[in-house]
């Protein structure tokens, strides 16, 4: 078995499906990579039993096929120091004994059976679901709302994404209790009604291999597995099994008190003003009166504070609010209109935070934040 391919083009490859690799893998032969080779082409796949990623590289030359389990990390690290050159891959079946062929020298690396490798899991036929999203929906859908998924071992289905398919719109929604995001693309389509959730681990790698995908992704989900079949990737992962909470029932309807300011200001704002609060708390406070927000921080511990001043529009009554300081800026940075709107009620309940000026009419962006209770 025989091949050759591009020192660079195999790194950029095996770099993106490394990130499967865990570093406390129960089985030796996950440490590996599987090199599959077959029909001209060379199948990478790396995976830790609940996510798997595969990639394929053609091959302009190569002989015989095969399979055969790499060393990942002694791969990778050699692979970094070579500048871009056609590299000679000589595999001996028998043996696995492979020798590594550059411009200026031979390595020499022991490999393992690539038959010791997890088999893929089987897609259900009878419940598969299959959609076809644009990548770059897929993409801002997971951007908008990887921040917000929870770290919870008791409630595992707040730590993904739910991703729900409806017939007039693709809905995807992340919640760590304290904060909700809701993005909603109205381009996107299914039709049946379903919904699966994505855990975050694999929502990362596809926000990692998605910005150099161009095509349609084709999205297949049963009630166990979702695969993502992309241009030169395939994903394949184990959903979180359970129900996701009913999110539209903890948004707040009626919120009279309407606050529009200028985001990046407020950002800043809040930047300077959190370094005076309490570590433990993070609480920042906001009084809102007639077009002006009074953003204030303390700890009393050390007894400092601070007290900025905001021009902004308001309409509703005067109203004193606290929120976290660290998730309200997560928050401001998953915007991205020069305005944001905060839609209140009452110091209990949540404050909606809403893009002003939404440049894509198919997007619905919703953002909630849990209040704070402020120590009188």
């Amino acid at each position: 078995m025989k091949f050759v391919v591009s020192s660079t083009e195999l790194l950029s490859h095996l770099q993106a499906i490394s990130r499967v690799i865990s570093s406390k893998n129960t089985l030796p032969i996950l440490d590996n990579f599987l090199f599959e080779l077959k029909d001209g082409e060379l199948i990478a796949t790396a995976s830790d039993l609940e996510s798997t990623l595969i990639t394929t590289i053609p091959l302009e030359t190569s002989d015989g096929e095969g399979v055969i389990a790499f060393p990942a990390k002694i791969l990778t690290d050699t692979l970094k120091e070579f500048p871009e050159q056609p590299l000679t891959f000589d595999i001996d079946s028998t043996s696995l004994a492979v020798k590594i062929t550059s411009e200026n020298g031979v390595f020499s690396i022991v490999g393992q059976n690539g038959e010791d490798f997890p088999k893929l899991p089987e897609k259900e036929e009878s419940s598969l679901v299959n959609i076809t999203v644009e990548s770059d929906v897929l993409l801002t859908g997971v951007n908008k709302t990887l921040f917000a998924t929870a770290d919870d071992e008791l409630r595992p289905v707040m730590n993904g994404i739910f991703v729900e398919l409806g017939n007039n719109d693709l809905t995807f929604v992340a919640s760590d209790a304290h904060k909700l995001v809701r993005y909603k693309r109205l381009d996107g389509r299914s039709d049946v009604e379903s919904s699966f959730i994505l855990p975050k681990k694999p929502a990362s790698l596809l926000r990692n291999i998605l910005p150099k995908e161009e095509n349609p992704v084709k999205v297949e989900f049963d009630d166990k597995n979702a695969f993502f079949t992309l241009s030169n990737y395939k994903l394949i992962c184990r959903l979180v099994e359970g129900n996701y909470p009913s999110y539209n029932s903890v948004i707040p309807k009626n919120n009279p008190n309407v606050l529009t300011i200028d985001r990046v200001e407020l950002y800043n704002t809040l930047k300077r003003v959190s370094v005076f609060s309490n570590p433990a708390s993070n609480l920042i406070k906001f009084e809102l009166r007639a077009n002006e927000l009074v953003v204030s921080a303390q700890d009393i511990d050390f007894s400092i504070s601070a007290r900025e001043r905001l021009l902004c529009q308001y309409e509703g009554q005067e109203l004193e609010i606290g929120f976290k300081s660290v998730f309200l800026l997560e928050i401001l940075s998953n915007i991205s209109s020069s305005n944001v709107m905060i839609e209140l009620s009452d110091p209990t309940r949540a404050g909606i935070f809403l893009p002003y000026d939404n440049e894509n009419a198919d997007e619905d962006v919703l953002m909630l934040l849990m209040p704070m209770m402020i120590n009188a």
